[in-house]
């Protein structure tokens, strides 16, 4: 009996085991609790890194290497021998740095780094199973590839390119110098974002551990000049308020997951059954309420991982309307605006936002032709391999194309009064939530066969509207000058 526990213990993790009686309580997979397990000795260890670790307590170098060390610890114990193959990739890319010339580093890193971890998830998906066999650490080593090509891109535009060819963006994140090794570790594997991110750029990430990054954040120019407004002066802000709220979302999310999401199966969307019994209206709905089920483990994993990242004492992006500091410059989701979403550009615009700036800098700012398409078949490879992501990133493509042409055709006209907006507002609203649901079905269920079964009980209707949408709506609509001229300009109503 003990050696058939041991060999279920094997099959659900390669990292740790000593919390396997956790797990079997509660009836989480292991290499679940392991991470939350990681994540919350992450929270601690970072108030003890701001705190006894402080810049004016330790230099750069000492902050650089327990950074690096207590990101290692964490991925051995989630993954074991698995951890290898994020050592090998961060390895491998740093030699590239460091030989590869400045006007090919990021194209060979970039290569080199997706193909890399393409292998590993083929290794997982078409050897394993379905991942069935063997825990999952693709998940690091995404993160990781996210940094790593963000970096070399950096280094690119620092040191391969002429200052007037970069872009505003380009010029403020690019790196002059290429990093040493313990530099490289730490932004790579630090415990802050080994595990589930977010990315973060490497000169926010040197500020902050040089002690610099909250006065950075903080200062604004006054009148042009180079007089600062005090902010430089000032101790630096507690982030303890911030990191209680956001302690308390992943406690709700966690209670979400444990009372609603295991209601609500993602796969009962495509049980025969239920396909041959229950009315269009009926399924529509479940794929709605299946969905909303689903999201709270991605908001549970992104908060808590900002909450890491401010218990430390980083991410300040400024000072707020109301004066106040804000803790949201690595933050992945916005909650409020995703279950308000009123178009699907601001969905993922508020949906994994760190990736989706990603995409944008090494991807869609970059490329001569086909930017969108191109940007959603980068994210598709990078999420991984299996069957599902390419539905969902492929149906996205016509989708986000039609959206606009919907938008800038028809949206005009309900701006006139509040009345209108609020109905164009409610309907948009559904509109969304629907064609989400629909679109990221696929990524949920990852398998071919439910796939094209879902899509069938469904009728292929939202891939039918928006093929539709963008034949027989006009690209460049007739102009429109609404009555209400308070109204439009107002930047609540402001296009996307």
């Amino acid at each position: 009996m003990d050696k058939k526990k041991n060999i279920d213990i094997a099959f659900k993790t390669t990292g740790c085991t000593w919390l396997s009686p956790v797990s079997d309580q509660v009836g989480v997979p292991l290499d679940q609790v392991n991470f939350i397990a990681c994540q919350l000795f992450g929270l601690a260890a970072a108030f003890w890194f701001r705190l006894y670790l402080s810049p004016q307590r330790a230099t750069p170098e000492v902050r650089h290497a327990v950074a690096a060390i207590l990101g290692a610890s964490s991925v051995m114990f989630c993954f074991g021998w698995y951890a290898v193959h994020i050592f090998i990739l961060v390895l491998a890319c740093y030699g590239i740095m460091i030989k590869a010339s400045v006007r090919n580093v990021h194209r060979y890193t970039m290569v080199a780094s997706i193909g890399y971890l393409t292998a590993c998830q083929v290794s997982r998906v078409f050897i394993f199973d379905y991942g069935i066999l063997s825990t999952d650490f693709s998940g690091p080593l995404m993160m990781i590839t996210q940094k790593i090509t963000s970096l070399a891109f950096q280094v690119y535009d620092g040191m391969g390119r002429k200052q007037e060819e970069l872009k505003d963006d380009q010029r403020r994140l690019a790196v002059h110098s290429k990093p040493s090794l313990l530099e490289y570790l730490s932004y790579n594997i630090n415990f802050l974002s080994v595990l589930v991110g977010p990315c973060s750029n490497y000169k926010d990430y040197e500020e902050f551990i040089k002690g610099q990054h909250v006065q950075h954040r903080l200062k604004r120019v006054k009148d042009g000049s180079l007089q600062q407004n005090g902010w430089d002066k000032v101790p630096e802000p507690s982030p303890v308020r911030t990191v209680i709220t956001k302690v308390l979302v992943c406690v709700c999310c966690l209670l979400w997951f444990f009372i609603i999401t295991r209601a609500f199966p993602i796969k009962y969307n495509v049980d025969p059954q239920f396909i041959t019994e229950a009315s269009f209206i009926s399924r529509l709905a479940y794929a709605f309420v299946s969905i909303q089920a689903a999201r709270p483990k991605f908001y549970f994993a992104w908060t808590l991982a900002d909450a890491v990242h401010n218990a430390a004492g980083y991410g300040v992006s400024g000072v707020n309307e109301r004066g106040e500091v804000s803790w949201d410059l690595v933050s992945n989701v916005r909650i409020w605006e995703i279950e308000t979403a009123t178009s699907f550009k601001s969905f993922i615009d508020n949906w994994n936002i760190q990736t989706g700036l990603w995409l944008k800098r090494v991807c869609y700012d970059r490329a001569p032709f086909y930017r969108t398409p191109l940007t959603f078949v980068l994210s598709a490879i990078w999420h991984g391999v299996y069957p599902g992501y390419y539905f969902t990133f492929i149906t996205a493509i016509p989708i986000t194309l039609a959206a606009r042409s919907v938008r800038r055709n028809f949206r005009k006209y309900f701006l006139s009064s509040q009345q209108l907006k609020f109905c164009y507002d409610v309907v948009t609203w559904a509109a969304t939530q629907l064609t989400i649901c629909y679109t990221v079905m696929p990524f949920l269920l990852l398998a071919l066969e439910p796939t094209l079964k879902y899509y069938r009980s469904m009728y292929f209707h939202v891939h039918v509207i928006s093929i539709l949408a963008m034949i027989l709506l006009p690209g460049k609509p007739k102009s429109f000058k609404p009555e209400n001229h308070d109204l439009h300009s107002n930047n609540n109503v402001k296009e996307d």
